[in-house]
């Protein structure tokens, strides 16, 4: 496997734009929901697993 050489003129360093508060809170709700949703899918795994005994 080899390395992808910078073409001469060419920088792929990319910088983004701080997040605003907005956007902040936003990605924060949608971690918090997904985490939610795999904490009740273990769950349920984990009940019916102890109902099955």
């Amino acid at each position: 496997m080899s390395f992808i050489k910078e073409p001469k003129g060419v920088d792929f360093i990319i910088e983004s734009e701080p997040l605003t508060e907005k956007d902040r809170e936003e990605i924060s709700k949608f971690i918090a929901e997904y985490k939610r949703k795999i904490e009740k899918k273990n769950t349920t795994k984990k009940e019916m697993a102890y109902n099955k005994h």
